[in-house]
């Protein structure tokens, strides 16, 4: 049984950044992980923005962690590598009610301390996306709005936690807890920990996890998003991210650029059953929300429905019954609950260590060491910045960056050698998936598939 002095449960964004913060004091700290790999949860699969917090209820630890996390993440970005692309946003009108509702938007953000929104007509609205389709009244703009990648931000900050020192345990479900007078048990299925304190940032388990401490205080409900990822040939009619004016039913549906090239559309919102295990795994696609995504399409961007669509997926966010992150520490017990964490968590995860280690600093000696590791510079999976196989000075530095293994996404065989030689390895084909974007294409596979699963099969074989 291993002794540590935190144990952070859950390698999403949230935790990966909390064990980052603990791993730069003299603290012995895990990053306790249920699944084979960091950021195979909730956080692998959302909308990727990182977000201003214009829109974020003025008042709530929300709004303050989200303005603080878009600073801080944007400074992080630079200083990795994880892609950035400042495309801005623009919310469209398409009804009177909703036209009235802009000004109550820009002065939500000025409330926010947001001062980048401008309202604007509608012959400005399609200077900006002529491709939008008929009937839009008005809009409003938020230049600060971004894309990002939410894979490399994960797996950036594992990694950082890693390389300070972090001990990360991939496969250790937390089954039962034990608080004892100085440590707490962990029964986890690969094998028991203790720590003095534990963190709870479990995303869709964290109820869970709640309960084998004796509270019974939020239940998380997955809600299921779903998304169409169309082909990169329908990049220029998406020059911004296009949002809908929200309302009382949620944010709604948009049309977004991503880092890697393509056009998304969604999400859907569906509220799964809290009580049924299996729905807090229930990642499928519906046919009631692929349609509804197409009808939606067809209002917002009629050409967009005849490109390809490359993909789609669905993603779970962890919904609670209360409209503010769930933070708390209960010192009795050495225990500290970050709960409620919804799609915001990709912007705010830096904001929220932060929070967290400032409620800690009254009982845990958080002393940053007076060395500490340079932040891992992180591959590139943005399409618009300089891939390996694009770089002349790497290739004829090592060849391998110019042997492409996956066309469709130009992935080279020197990519999947990085990516197995790296302090956090994928574990199987879809963690190669998030560190190279290898499969990410066109063809899904088809073509690259067989060569990659042997790659897998031998960890990067002799490359």
């Amino acid at each position: 049984m291993t002794g540590y002095d935190v144990a952070v449960i859950g390698g999403g964004i949230v935790g990966a950044a909390i064990a980052r913060l603990l791993g730069g004091s003299s603290l012995r700290t895990a990053l306790v992980e249920a699944r084979d790999d960091v950021g195979d949860g909730t956080s692998k699969a959302n909308t990727a923005i990182l977000h201003t917090g214009f829109d974020a209820t003025p008042g709530t630890l929300e709004a303050r962690l989200v303005a603080r996390g878009y600073a801080m993440l944007g400074d992080y970005a630079a200083a990795t590598g994880i892609p950035v692309e400042r495309t801005g946003a623009l919310l469209v009108a398409w009804n009177d009610e909703q036209l009235r509702t802009l000004p109550k938007l820009r002065e939500k953000a000025l409330r926010n301390s947001y001062t980048g929104c401008e309202i604007i007509a509608s012959a400005d609205v399609y200077r900006m996306v002529p491709d939008l389709g008929p009937g839009a009244l008005g809009g409003m703009t938020v230049p600060g709005e971004s894309i990002t990648c939410t894979w490399t931000t994960n797996l950036a900050l594992a990694t950082d936690a890693v390389n300070r020192g972090v001990t990360l345990l991939r496969g250790h479900r937390v089954t039962a807890v034990e608080v004892g007078p100085d440590f707490s048990r962990l029964a986890c299925t690969t094998g028991d920990i203790t720590a003095r304190w534990v963190v709870n940032a479990a995303g869709l388990g964290a109820d869970t996890i709640d309960r084998l401490f004796g509270n019974e205080r939020f239940t998380v409900t997955p809600r299921r998003g779903e998304l169409f990822v169309f082909d990169k040939a329908a990049r220029p009619l998406v020059p911004c991210i296009v949002l809908p004016v929200p309302s009382a039913a949620g944010k709604g549906v948009l049309v977004s650029p991503t880092v890697y090239g393509n056009v998304m559309l969604g999400p859907t919102a569906e509220d799964l059953s809290a009580a049924d295990p299996a729905d807090r795994t229930a990642t499928g696609t519906s046919e009631r929300g692929l349609r509804f995504l197409l009808d939606k399409g067809r209002e917002l961007m009629p050409r967009l429905l005849d490109e390809e669509v490359t993909a789609t997926y669905a993603g779970l966010r962890a919904a609670i019954d209360r409209d503010d992150y769930l933070i708390d520490v209960d010192a009795a017990r050495r225990y500290v609950l970050v709960g409620g964490i919804r799609s915001t968590g990709l912007t705010a995860g830096m904001a929220i260590a932060a929070h967290v280690g400032d409620l800690l600093a009254g009982h845990l000696d958080l002393t940053p060491r007076t060395v500490l590791p340079d932040p891992p510079r992180m591959p590139n999976l943005g399409e618009a910045f300089t891939r390996p196989f694009q770089d002349a000075a790497a290739i004829a530095a090592d060849p391998s960056y110019g042997r492409i293994v996956c066309f469709c996404e130009r992935v080279t065989r020197g990519e999947i050698r990085d990516a197995y030689l790296s302090p956090i390895p994928p574990a199987d084909l879809n963690g190669l998936r998030r560190r190279t974007r290898a499969m990410n294409g066109r063809c899904q596979g088809f073509y690259c598939g067989a060569e990659l699963r042997s790659l897998v099969e031998t960890r990067g074989g002799s490359l």
